[in-house]
């Protein structure tokens, strides 16, 4: 009976793994491989069959969780609809509570059928039972038996807990750059806290409801669910194909993490000692998103969902979103083995939250590479919001959802290369063919100013406009050569300023310098810190045009 109670109970098992060989890249041909008739057999029969009971009940329940997702999420509107009509009342209300009641019966009943028809099935009762000594014994070899299953993450158990290292099991949690509070006598204070509460209670319900899933759909439960096929399919290449190992992670705030590492040390791929950790875009996972661009470049790996995304618990706000990338950090370091002078930041679009977050914090990491990212939230959140909401949005960005990119970025020491997107029709504020609008530039635009104040004077950041407008690579180096950029003397100049007086920014190097010579360093440093990529925003980047930033 014991066994049976963990069938009804027990996750949903979606694959079993092939047999694993050696990690390897993949090859140009294996996309060919793939398409042939043996592969395609020996990848269906590497999932799991269930059994007609379990198949028939489990797609019942599967049902009722998508209309109630539906349901969640057009409560507000039927609500409306039932007051107007007059159904909310105790006549009518005490009726409908025994039709929902009635129906959790029967769906009750439903997931007992389904753990008779689990209970049924050899090779559910062989996972099941791994699973149990898993979390009972938990030794390399049963995790090992573990990990040839591909199973509802739920049930997964922890593989490393934020507070594992000693040194930071008193940590009180992961701190956010906060705005500088203004500064107000006592009794204005409180009449103005009075006064803005109806603005602040507006702003904390439009930030926790249609806010965060329009800032984070992939979070939403009705969008994963469709791509559930697409997840699964990501997650068997990287486990079958790729060597990929799954584990999950213990933030400080109970959220758990679902990551997954592909190791190249040890191989033939000379980068295989640089890990790569991917922060991936609002809608993006691990299993389908921009981690394959460092992997197929033999790279190690180092991949992670969001909070609320596929098998990460919890919701995606930006406290929330630094402590899982403290977690994932950490779990690089201290379970992997990588010390953070080889570790890689990689991030897309939204993940350049995370990803500079975590620069900041730990500032020894070697490199940054930002890809289709943004220096702040606010004014892409105005372009696609009413122009009468411009207040209400701008206060709950600033207090809810404030991904200062920008303001992270320039806490950092290390190199940091910023990916463009020419073509880009999601960051920028006008229209994509309008380049000049992509809030790229005023990333890197801030960089530059932070840490060469001197040379990004106003004719320095006139220089870089100029070349930022440049619609392709001959106009850039037309631009150039124009102002006669000689890349000898510029690297001279930065190398003979950083012997002197270090390497830490910011700089005072073009103080005392003609005005010719700042053109040439303003134009100098903005080609080493900015690639052009001539794509949408969504397209992926090719592994060929990932690179590590320029270094001096």
């Amino acid at each position: 009976m014991a066994k049976l109670l963990s069938c009804v109970l027990g996750p949903r098992l979606y694959r079993v793994y092939r047999e694993r060989g050696p990690a390897r890249l993949p090859q140009d041909g294996d996309e060919a491989a793939e398409g042939s008739p043996a592969s395609r057999e020996s990848s269906w029969d590497s999932y799991y069959q269930p059994r007609s009971l379990e198949k028939h009940s489990d797609s019942i329940l599967a049902l009722a969780s998508v209309l109630w997702s539906i349901s969640y999420y057009t409560s507000p509107l039927a609500f409306f609809y039932l007051y107007r009509k007059g159904y909310l009342t105790m006549s009518k209300v005490v009726p409908f509570s025994h039709y929902a009641a009635t129906m959790l019966f029967l769906l009750a009943g439903v997931a007992c059928l389904r753990g008779i028809g689990r209970w049924t099935n050899p090779q559910y009762i062989q996972f099941i039972t791994i699973l149990e000594d898993s979390h009972r014994i938990g030794t390399p070899e049963i995790k090992k038996k573990l990990a040839s299953y591909n199973f509802d993450f739920r049930s997964w158990p922890v593989d490393f807990r934020w507070d594992e290292v000693s040194s930071r099991s008193d940590s009180r949690g992961i701190s956010l750059l906060q705005p500088p509070p203004k500064h107000r006598s006592t009794a204005n204070g409180f009449l103005n806290a009075v006064k803005k509460l109806p603005c602040q209670i507006a702003s904390y319900i439009v930030a926790h409801t249609f806010g965060r899933r329009m800032l984070y759909p992939g979070s939403v439960y009705l969008l994963q669910k469709a791509l559930m096929p697409m997840l699964l399919q990501g997650q068997a290449r990287l486990v079958e194909e790729c060597g990929g190992k799954r584990a999950k992670l213990l933030a400080c705030d109970g959220n758990e993490i679902d990551t997954m590492f592909m190791d190249r040390r040890g191989t033939s791929e000379p980068q295989g000692a640089k890990l790569v950790i991917c922060c991936e875009g609002n809608a993006g996972f691990y299993e389908v998103g921009c981690l394959s661009t460092p992997l197929d470049a033999g790279y190690s790996v180092l991949g992670w969902n969001h909070p609320g995304f596929a098998g990460s618990t919890g919701i995606p706000l930006p406290q929330a979103e630094a402590n899982a990338m403290d977690a994932v950090v950490q779990f690089a370091i201290h379970r992997l083995g990588f010390q953070p002078d080889d570790i890689v930041l990689y991030a897309w679009s939204i993940g350049g939250f995370t990803a500079t977050w975590a620069a900041m914090t730990y500032p020894e990491i070697s490199a940054l590479v930002l890809d289709a990212s943004f220096d702040d939230l606010v004014p892409l959140a105005l372009k696609v919001m009413p122009e009468s909401w411009r207040g209400l949005v701008t206060r709950t960005v600033r207090q809810h959802l404030n991904l200062n990119n920008g303001e992270q970025l320039c806490r950092y020491q290390g190199p940091v290369l910023l990916v463009r997107r020419t073509k880009d029709e999601i960051i920028t504020t006008t229209v994509p063919e309008d380049i000049m609008s992509n809030r790229g530039n005023d990333l890197l635009l801030k960089l530059l100013q932070h840490r060469y104040p001197k040379v990004m004077g106003e004719e320095g950041v006139r220089m870089v406009r100029e070349w930022l407008e440049a619609s392709s690579p001959m106009e850039e180096v037309a631009v150039c050569s124009r102002y006669e950029v000689e890349d000898d003397w510029c690297m001279s100049v930065l190398r003979s300023y950083r012997d002197q007086h270090g390497p830490d920014f910011p700089w005072s190097v073009g103080d005392d310098m003609m005005p010719e010579g700042r053109r040439q360093l303003a134009l100098f440093l903005a080609r080493k810190h900015l690639q052009n990529f001539e794509a949408t925003h969504c397209t992926p980047l090719p592994h060929h045009n990932f690179r590590l930033p320029w270094r001096l």
